[in-house]
């Protein structure tokens, strides 16, 4: 019997033929095979996140033409946690399909730091950053010893949670999310939460899994924010 075009679908991307057979013939719930086909696509979403959460808040800037929202703190603690496995990738000679996604997260967030910086009318110091982040990790990637590559691919999630913690005080404080996507927040929201469902799979590491847990809280807070006041665009004080 010939199998239809969503069965070729599933089994090439999400599961085994035999999974698919227990999942969507026999409509049974098979705990191993349903626990396979959520992590499969907990790992697509994962690098939908990647690829397309910070463009796409990218792109909202350079449509509004304007940062305003966007804690800077926060977005160069995301540097630095994209920056690691870019890094590590390099130290260790990682073929490029490997860490290109990483390698283009980089970019994108580097590009919003300038943004951000250009916005607030100080392009020439958007530019000089650019500059001296490209120059920094060209000698980091050349010259860091191993140590200190693994020490920035080891705290990159703490770098993350306390990104998010910053956006979300800001967001507090100001009252609004500015331009903060709202598509951005939902696909990192829906990762976070994915990754902390797969770590809580392994017992055997649950330093992890509490890091992911508390991510996915900040996660959810910066959602719960977009959806009750990211409207309310106040213009910010001005300040002295």
């Amino acid at each position: 019997m010939s199998s239809s075009p969503i069965q070729n679908f599933f089994v090439t991307h999400f599961m085994p033929e035999k999974c698919y057979a227990q999942l969507f013939v026999n409509f049974n719930l098979h705990v191993p095979c349903l626990t396979l086909f959520l992590n499969k696509i907990i790992g697509w979403w994962i690098l939908l996140d990647i690829v397309f959460a910070q463009l796409l808040q990218l792109l909202r800037i350079l449509w509004r033409r304007n940062a305003e929202g966007l804690c800077p703190a926060s977005v160069l603690l995301q540097l630095y946690a994209s920056s690691g496995p870019v890094l590590l990738a390099v130290a260790r000679n990682f073929p490029l399909f490997a860490w290109g996604e990483r390698l283009f997260l980089s970019i994108q967030t580097t590009t919003i730091v300038f943004l951000i910086l250009h916005y607030r009318g100080d392009t020439v110091r958007g530019i000089l950053f650019v500059l001296a982040y490209g120059g920094l990790i060209v000698l980091l990637g050349s010259h860091a010893p191993a140590q200190v590559i693994s020490a920035m691919q080891s705290s990159s999630l703490a770098a993350i949670i306390a990104s998010k913690a910053l956006q979300a005080g800001s967001n507090f404080k100001k009252g609004h999310t500015g331009q903060l996507s709202s598509t951005s927040v939902l696909l990192s929201s829906a990762a976070s939460l994915g990754l902390t469902f797969v770590s809580l799979q392994d017992t055997g590491k649950s330093l992890a899994t509490a890091s992911y847990l508390v991510s996915a809280c900040f996660s959810c807070i910066l959602l719960a924010q977009v959806l009750c006041y990211g409207s309310n665009k106040t213009s910010p004080k001005k300040e002295d």
